[in-house]
């Protein structure tokens, strides 16, 4: 019951909130004048509010997704699309796209990301396993530095073609441009999360390692690769559509594994959720914050998420994985709390 009581409270914020997003810009929109028919504020609606919320909603479930998904996968907590050189492999892809198909339409671009996000990951899960000593933080400092010569490619390239202007728009995530026709791609996410779900328990078993899912039946190559290629379209359909915007994948499963514990079919709901209504919260806050000119959502989720990570990353260190279940841990404090009371008693 306290676990579907934290999913129902989740999901109430998160309606809260999309319905006030709706109504938060630089148009004023009224809710009484859309019930009276005005055309031109449903025409606002329907072609700029209502695509930018479906736009939040699937980039914070399907980041949060990928993030959990490659944490498990990869057994490190500071795994992510972001660092696991995923959203700079996109880039790469759509930087490609952009040379040698210059005339591409989006869904054009969008087939170079995914081959690329998905070739990318594979590679730095490939070079990590050969890694004989992994330390928690090590890895993730492996897929920084793999990312960043990957970004450093796609730079030099940019600068040497004259495509920087081009690939700027991918460079910084922001929901700005985000309109009718647009933004469709991104609802390849809901499909891939679902997918994600019905594999969730042959990805808690890959988790444990190869020699455990051989013992198990699991075929440990094939769902491992399958779900890092879900991980990677999931980021690379986010990408052509919004640009990058860190973090997502690494903070948010992260703060729910402290509450859910690392099942991946256990905290996958709550994980989604979350990761909406966390994409929502700073969207919003770009939105307001300097009105009427707007913040990129990238600006906002790299401080916040910096700091987050960088707490993380001590508490990870000083505590480990049991130190998250903080539900186990307070009421073990209850009941230690109650045996002393009781034993007080009979003494």
């Amino acid at each position: 019951m306290k676990e579907r009581s934290m999913t129902a409270i989740l999901a109430v914020i998160l309606l809260i909130l999309a319905f006030l997003s709706l109504f938060v810009g630089v148009i004023n929109l009224d809710p009484a004048s859309l019930l009276a028919g005005d055309m031109e504020q449903w025409g606002v609606f329907l072609v700029s509010r209502l695509p930018r919320l479906l736009a939040i909603l699937c980039t914070g479930v399907g980041m949060s997704v990928a993030g959990l998904i490659m944490q498990q996968l990869c057994m490190n907590k500071f795994v992510s699309p972001t660092t696991g050189a995923t959203i700079s492999s996109a880039q790469l892809g759509i930087l490609l796209a952009l040379l040698f198909m210059p005339e591409s339409t989006l869904w054009g671009r969008a087939v170079f990301a995914f081959a690329a996000a998905i070739l990318g990951t594979w590679i730095f899960v490939w070079f990590i396993q050969r890694v004989q000593f992994k330390d928690v933080v090590m890895v993730p400092l492996v897929g920084i530095m793999f990312g960043n010569v990957i970004g450093g490619v796609t730079n030099y390239l940019a600068y040497k073609y004259e495509m920087t202007q081009a690939l700027s728009s991918w460079l910084v995530g922001h929901f700005s441009l985000v309109l009718r026709g647009r933004y469709e791609i991104v609802y390849l996410v809901v499909p891939l999360v679902i997918l994600a779900f019905v594999f969730a328990n042959h990805f808690n078993i890959v988790g444990m390692g190869k020699d455990f899912s051989r013992n198990l039946g699991v075929p440990y190559l094939l769902v491992l690769f399958l779900g890092l290629t879900i991980a990677a379209m999931i980021t690379a359909s986010v990408v052509v559509v919004v640009g990058s915007i860190s973090y997502i994948g690494l903070i948010v499963p992260n703060i729910v594994s402290m509450f859910k514990g690392d099942r991946i079919r256990g905290a996958l709901i709550d994980t989604a959720l979350f990761g909406a209504i966390f994409v929502l919260v700073c969207d919003m806050t770009g939105r307001i914050m300097i009105a009427p000119y707007e913040l990129p959502i990238e600006l906002i989720v790299g401080i916040v998420g910096s700091l987050l990570f960088i707490g993380l990353l001590f508490y990870r260190l000083k505590h480990g994985r049991k130190a998250v279940r903080l539900k186990n841990l307070w009421d073990g404090g209850c009941r230690a709390s109650a045996g002393s009371v009781d034993g007080g008693e009979s003494s």
